[in-house]
């Protein structure tokens, strides 16, 4: 699996100690860590927390990463934007048991996780609880065990809706600024790491055209 973290500007100083600790819990797991900043308060492309969300987006998209982990100051602007298009399930976690219950419950394809509440003391041990209760046992399997049956029959109804309700992520893009979408991909690693990595030519495509505007 491809990992890909994704950081807003507000938190952009914690991506070395995110990216570290994720990378310390998954990668002896046999998953990849992609890291797409920002890496320092200081980067020259500033990413908002909705920049984060059409980020992933694309990146979930493009088949360029498998699930994102993401976030902000409390993590509930970063949710709301990844979950503002197609194709994206992303989950607020703040703990090891949220992770836990939204992997398998919900089987989403993204996390945003408050970087700044309640990140104090031993704020790198949460994470690396988080990150082992997200992918250390699988996903889908339900919770609790007396539950699995209806919990899986709703994740289909709910992907069955999200069809209907969202349209294709490249007419979602269309509609937006082009500027705000420009800088989503705007980062310093992200032309090495997509293109290396996106597996939908439609959406390859039209981000190849938007890196030539």
């Amino acid at each position: 699996m491809i990992i890909a973290l994704i950081n807003e500007n507000s938190q952009a100083a914690k991506n070395e100690l995110i990216c570290s600790t994720l990378k310390s819990v998954v990668e002896p797991m046999g998953h990849r860590v992609d890291n797409y900043g920002m890496y320092t308060a200081d980067d020259k492309a500033q990413l908002t927390y909705v920049q984060c969300g059409i980020l992933g987006a694309i990146l979930l998209g493009s088949g360029a990463a498998d699930y994102v982990i993401t976030g902000c100051g409390t993590g509930e602007g970063a949710m709301l934007a990844m979950n503002s298009f197609p194709g994206v399930i992303c989950g607020h976690v703040e703990d090891p048991v949220d992770a836990y219950t939204f992997a398998h419950v919900n089987d989403g394809n993204a996390v945003a996780i408050p970087f700044a509440k309640g990140f104090g003391w031993g704020g790198e041990l949460n994470l690396a609880y988080i990150f082992e209760k997200l992918f250390g046992f699988g996903h889908g399997q339900g919770y609790p065990k007396e539950r699995v049956v209806p919990e899986q029959r709703n994740k289909i109804i709910l992907d069955g809706v999200r069809a209907v309700t969202f349209r294709p992520l490249t007419e979602c893009l269309d509609g937006l600024d082009r500027e705000l979408v420009r800088g989503a991909v705007a980062g310093e690693k992200f032309a090495e790491l997509f293109f290396a990595n996106a597996k939908d030519p439609e959406i390859t495509e039209y981000v190849k055209k938007l890196l030539a505007e």
